[in-house]
């Protein structure tokens, strides 16, 4: 069930999802109230879930993880002790940064950032030696047009 939010919350929220680190203060008189009921929403929202964990965005590019594969995963094998052996594998590596479960022909969807195509290659042998698989495609993307984490409020 979706939490209701109403104009000013939402208006907190945009501001949240640009700058996490903006002082209460800031918020305030960018969405145009003052800096209590701000904090009061702020609690409310986190307390019903809205706002989750906060975190900081770092430049994968400048820590020297210039690699980003998006690996398409088909499996035959559908049980319950594959898939949690799968799902701990998956949560277990630090270069999965998402993992999505997909209706259709591919299973799995994984984004994976690594160094260079090496430690893809690394990655991909620790995972299949761990876990079967049917079918493993790996595409490397060439340039990072749009990332965001913000939704469309």
């Amino acid at each position: 069930m979706a939490v209701q939010i109403d104009d000013l919350d939402r208006k907190i929220l945009i501001q949240l999802q640009q700058d996490a680190s903006l002082s209460l203060d800031e918020i305030a008189a960018t969405v145009g109230s003052s800096k209590t009921p701000v904090w009061n929403r702020i609690r409310k929202m986190r307390n019903a879930g809205v706002i989750g964990t906060q975190t900081a965005r770092l430049d994968a590019d400048a820590l020297g993880f210039e690699a980003c594969f998006f690996v398409l995963i088909r499996t035959s094998e559908h049980e319950a002790e594959w898939q949690a052996a799968f799902l701990k594998a998956l949560k277990e590596r630090p270069e999965v940064q998402e993992a999505h479960r997909l209706a259709g022909d591919i299973d799995y969807i994984l984004k994976v950032r690594v160094q260079n195509a090496r430690a893809y290659d690394a990655f991909y042998q620790a995972l299949i030696s761990e876990v079967r698989v049917f079918n493993v495609t790996a595409l490397l993307s060439m340039e990072e047009i749009k990332s965001t984490s913000a939704l469309p409020l």
